[in-house]
């Protein structure tokens, strides 16, 4: 999740259809609480966002995207695995040039820690609670 001590700058992708959001699950081992995240991930020094999100979803799920609009910027200071984090995040409204991901049920996600799954979760989820959506903030777009 970062560095102790370091903002990190983020990118985020929301991806819509209909009603249902892309999402990854993770786990806070020490919270004992499953959380979701939109794809996306760090950029590099030097790295405008945008193209950070264009790589990030080409390197995690071999995508391109369409239709990118930006929506703003997140800040989320946050705790995880028992360690205080502090995120930067921009983010992006976006579609997937291939169709076909809108039908999986599952996506396999690569990660640097290794594999994530992503899934199609109905916003309602989110909006009332049931399933924990990061960075809290995020909300507002949805």
């Amino acid at each position: 999740m970062g560095e102790s001590g370091k903002i990190r700058v983020l990118v985020l992708g929301l991806i819509q259809q209909d009603d249902r959001i892309l999402v990854t699950q993770d786990h806070d081992p020490v919270k004992q609480q499953d959380f979701y995240r939109a794809l996306g991930g760090g950029v590099e020094f030097g790295e405008p966002s945008l193209t950070a999100l264009k790589r990030e979803f080409q390197e995690e799920i071999g995508a391109e995207l369409t239709n990118i609009q930006y929506l703003g910027c997140l800040e989320n200071l946050f705790t995880y695995n028992g360690k205080p984090g502090h995120e930067i995040v921009q983010v992006y409204r976006c579609d997937l040039v291939d169709r076909r991901f809108y039908q999986m049920e599952q996506i396999t996600v690569q990660e640097n820690s290794g594999q994530l799954i992503a899934s199609w979760i109905a916003i309602d989820r989110f909006k009332s609670g049931e399933l924990f959506l990061v960075p809290e903030a995020f909300h507002e777009y949805l």
